[in-house]
């Protein structure tokens, strides 16, 4: 008898879906890229994946694309089986971190070229370029070449040339990426709206959590090929499912230490301790690793459980000051709105969240807390 269909992540059963990647892997020369995975996108929706450098981001775009054919597995768009369909027949953009323009081509032409294509009538290309080119801030340069602009104009080019197609699927690598920070900052506002109407699946990858929570939408967090969770992107920060996705998805690294239940207590050492929450006081004794990301590792002052420990970097960037300091043999990081000048070497003293803190068990599962 065949294995009863696995359900589709989190909510995904409750909205009409777009892209479906069902036990979908791959491997290259021995070497496995992609660990089986099963995704359900939503139509209409923005995804995020969410990982470091070499985590499968792009791999796992491209298998979406259908520029790469899966080793295993089935992809299903819109409800067709697309897995063995080549990327030329889809509906669907690609906009990769490093730009690619037509050299010989200007602005508005490397926009208007997938509209070319189709065949679109000349008053609709115009208007469409012309939309689109002054959400981009290229309506100046539109008769210009590629080797004529900046880096950031040039990537703004091509995503303009995505998002002009009015694909219906989207996927976006990293792609503001090489672009200033004000323009980046504004982007990122503007993608998801700019989606929002257009009925499309976007899928857009980054390495960058604070860009992943500001996109919002829906998640995958991504560590060695793997996609270790997925859901609304404010419900995999706060709840993460294992200790890979907690560590994924914080900027500073999250701190993460070795403690123990002892009694109605959360032990770290001797000289630190606090209640355990309600959910962990009918948990048997015994170790567990308790994680706090840096920004509930608060100046001392504050409400918290206090802490005190070595010095051993502070970085002051204007608005904001990182401490890594020394604590129960683990070192544990800070980040602190204003400045907060400690001399390296010296004690200094800060408070725990402790409210904010996830609780893992020996195999890295979250504890309910």
């Amino acid at each position: 008898m065949p294995a009863p269909p696995r359900p589709l992540p989190l909510d995904a059963c409750r909205t009409a879906v777009t892209l479906e990647l069902q036990d979908v892997s791959l491997r290259v020369g021995g070497q496995t890229h992609i660990h089986p995975t099963t995704l359900a996108l939503e139509a209409g929706g923005f995804n995020t994946l969410l990982g470091e450098t070499l985590a499968g981001k792009t791999t796992l775009l491209r298998l979406m694309a259908g520029l790469v054919k899966p080793s295993t597995g089935t992809l299903r768009f819109g409800g067709r089986d697309v897995t063995g369909m080549p990327v030329q027949r889809r509906q669907v953009s690609m906009v990769y971190q490093q730009f690619i323009n037509y050299p010989n081509l200007t602005v508005f032409e490397n926009i208007a070229s997938p509209l070319r294509v189709t065949r679109t009538h000349a008053t609709e290309i115009r208007e469409r370029v012309g939309r689109i080119a002054e959400l981009l801030r290229l309506s100046a340069l539109l008769d210009r070449k590629p080797a004529e602009l900046s880096g950031g104009q040039q990537q703004r080019t091509a995503l303009a040339r995505a998002l002009v197609k009015d694909a219906e699927l989207v996927l976006l690598d990293e792609p503001l990426a090489n672009l200033d920070y004000k323009l980046r900052e504004a982007l990122r506002d503007e993608l998801p709206r700019l989606f929002a109407d257009r009925g499309c699946t976007v899928v857009y990858a980054t390495t960058e959590p604070g860009e992943a929570l500001l996109l919002g939408g829906h998640v995958a967090t991504l560590h060695e090929g793997r996609v270790t969770q997925f859901g609304p992107c404010t419900a995999v920060y706060r709840e993460p499912s294992d200790l890979v996705s907690a560590r994924v998805f914080s900027d500073p690294p999250i701190n993460v230490a070795a403690a123990r239940k002892q009694g109605e207590q959360i032990v770290l050492d001797e000289r630190v301790r606090w209640p355990a929450p309600p959910a962990l006081r009918g948990r048997p004794d015994g170790a567990l690793s308790v994680a706090l990301r840096p920004h509930h590792v608060r100046p001392a002052g504050g409400t918290g459980v206090p802490v005190a420990g070595q010095v051993l970097i502070c970085e002051i960037s204007g608005s904001e000051s990182v401490t890594h300091f020394a604590l129960a043999g683990t070192t544990w990081v800070s980040l602190a709105h204003g400045v907060q000048n400690h001399p390296i070497g010296d004690e200094a003293h800060f408070a725990l969240d402790i409210a904010h803190c996830l609780y893992f068990d020996d195999a890295g599962r979250r504890l309910a807390a």
